[in-house]
């Protein structure tokens, strides 16, 4: 199935825009957005081009609309769907009113045909968009790609095939994890604790799987915590293809309890149930019956970004789970890349932690050279990649409101107000395109943009540099944004910029460089990061990873930038010009 238009098909639907339909300048200023489409021009008149024309500005609408193109409720689409409708031919309109118009309607007039046209709703790649394109004359693609029905709440796992074997260290893990869940009471609490990419998702979900096995035939449950949808889903791939490795027998129920997501309580009969601290902390505040029913045949748990389990929604989830199961409560373990690091778990902090797990700590038995500096020996040793840092700063200087001052107070990183105000800046962004058009031709590279906006602004002006580009966001649909990182794993995009998604539950061990375009102030969110690009040679990925970090001087910040407290993630830092 074609998820993406072609180049020539690319030039031919900016063609019949501009010149047979002559829609205007302004309204392609529009569908762009008009603030873009000027920095655009200034962008690329400075790179060397020429001022944009009108078919210029159609083509980069085209490129970064891609299918959708025509898709979307927002008046300015609507807009330029009512325009090519009044272009069309009399005959034409009929024809289409007569398939799509309202039903028994008397209506003779041709003006009075397109109004419910123009107004009817757009369902990529149905029949009413189909026929819509193919009555204009523009390619099929552009009438967008249909897409799968939602991802169900529960699903059932058969086997699959079987993955690469564990490293020796990851089976020792592995092994004293089993050792832990073989004990009784609370001495089955524990943490476990790898470097980024040292692959502890993996181990854990192996070695609860196999452990709950007989348990899960019983109609038990394991409930795994994580902080977002992505990781959650990041999860539910790691079991889904863990189970089918066991080559177990039967098939595993995994509950979808994240988001708006209910779980029947016909359908519970045991399995995996994934869900976000919010959705448990909400259900416990709602005294929801089938979390109670889940959390009174719960035989393990994970927490997935264990630091995160020193907060209070944490506490009042384990205070419920034990007021249902009594003290004696089912294994807890968390996972957590760091416990206890300088800045990311302050003391306070990492004590709770430690004796929310009973203090047992599950760690690689490396000798002393792991030890002494873990990322150290997992660069020498090739597990994770060798991490070149360069640091562009742009000497503008920048100020953040007395209310962004107040959000960063209240949170954790910085406020969306101020990163829409730094994807708007010309200057910084005309740094970040150059700098990531020297970079060398089909270098495999992560973008992470300050907005949705600002991805697909950058998208689309690689694009037109001739460095083959794509965008996704949250709002992607998921066809396309499969089809994306589809084609950037196999190398036949360069450049991935995203915002809000890609930052875990995304697997691209060839990444050979991550570009942060918006900065953070966030440890966790910068750890996921730059984790995109860590895997080494060992797991598949590559020996080196580029981390470009685009800083700026923020006067009254606060607090430190991630990147750093970062050093000793580097193999190497310069400063770029």
């Amino acid at each position: 199935m074609q998820i993406f238009p072609t180049d020539e098909e690319v030039e031919l639907a900016a063609d019949l825009l501009v010149n047979k339909y002559n829609v205007s300048a302004q309204l392609l200023g529009q569908l762009f957005d008009t603030e873009q489409r000027d920095q655009a021009n200034s962008i690329l008149q400075s790179l060397g081009g020429d001022r944009l024309t009108t078919l210029d500005v159609a083509r980069l609408l085209v490129q970064r609309k891609g299918s959708e193109l025509f898709t979307g409720s927002r008046d300015v689409t609507r807009k330029l769907r009512q325009h090519l409708l009044n272009k069309l031919s009399a005959e034409k309109v009929q024809t289409l009113f007569e398939y799509h118009g309202l039903a028994n309607s008397n209506i003779s007039s041709l003006s009075f045909m397109r109004t419910p046209l123009v107004e009817k709703k757009w369902h990529a790649g149905k029949r009413w968009a189909r026929d819509f394109v193919a009555a204009l004359g523009f390619p099929t693609i552009f009438a967008g790609v249909l897409q799968p029905n939602k991802v169900p709440t529960i699903q059932d796992v058969p086997p699959l095939d079987v993955p690469p074997k564990l490293a020796d260290f990851q089976e020792n893990l592995k092994a004293k994890m089993l050792e832990v869940l073989a004990r009784d009471g609370v001495r089955t609490r524990c943490v476990v604790t790898l470097p980024t990419g040292g692959g502890k998702t993996r181990i854990a979900v192996e070695a609860f799987i196999d452990w709950m096995q007989p348990r899960f035939a019983e109609g038990k449950y394991l409930v795994w915590i994580a902080q977002s949808e992505e990781l959650c889903e990041q999860a539910i791939a790691c079991i889904e293809q863990r189970w089918g490795s066991r080559q177990f027998i039967g098939s595993l129920r995994i509950y979808r309890f994240f988001g708006s997501r209910d779980i029947p309580s016909d359908e519970l009969r045991g399995g995996a149930v994934v869900a976000s601290i919010q959705q448990l902390h909400n259900r416990i505040k709602s005294g929801d019956e089938s979390l109670k029913a889940i959390l009174k045949d719960t035989r393990a748990m994970i927490v997935d970004e264990a630091h995160r389990a020193v907060s209070q929604m944490y506490d009042d989830l384990l205070d419920a789970a034990e007021q249902i199961c009594g003290n004696d409560l089912f294994p807890v373990c968390g996972l957590t890349a760091t416990p206890g690091r300088t800045g990311l778990n302050h003391a306070q902090e990492t004590g709770k932690l430690v004796g929310r797990f009973q203090a047992y700590l599950v760690k690689p038995d490396l000798g002393t050279e792991y030890e002494e500096n873990p990322l150290s020996y997992f660069r020498e040793h090739k597990f994770i990649a060798q991490a070149h840092h360069v640091l562009y700063r742009s000497g503008q200087e920048y100020t953040l409101t007395d209310d962004e001052v107040d959000q960063m107070r209240r949170g954790d990183d910085l406020p969306a107000g101020f990163l829409k105000r730094l994807a708007a800046d010309k200057q910084r962004n005309l740094l970040i395109v150059r700098k990531l058009l020297s970079l060398p031709k089909d270098t495999s590279t992560l973008v992470y943009a300050c907005t949705v906006e600002h991805a697909y602004f950058l998208s689309v002006i690689l694009t037109a540099q001739g460095r083959r580009s794509g965008a996704v966001s949250a709002n992607t649909p998921v066809t396309l944004r499969r089809a994306l990182i589809s084609d950037f794993k196999a190398r036949k995009i360069e450049f991935l910029c995203n915002y809000g998604v890609l930052t875990t539950g995304f697997d691209a061990p060839k990444t050979e460089c991550i570009a942060l375009c918006r900065p953070t102030t966030s440890e966790v969110l910068y750890e996921q990061i730059i984790g995109r690009g860590l895997r080494g040679t060992k797991f598949g990925g590559t020996p080196e990873c580029t981390i470009i970090d685009f800083a700026n001087n923020i006067v009254n910040l606060g607090r430190p930038l991630a990147y750093a407290r970062f050093a000793d993630y580097w193999s190497d830092e310069t400063e770029g010009e």
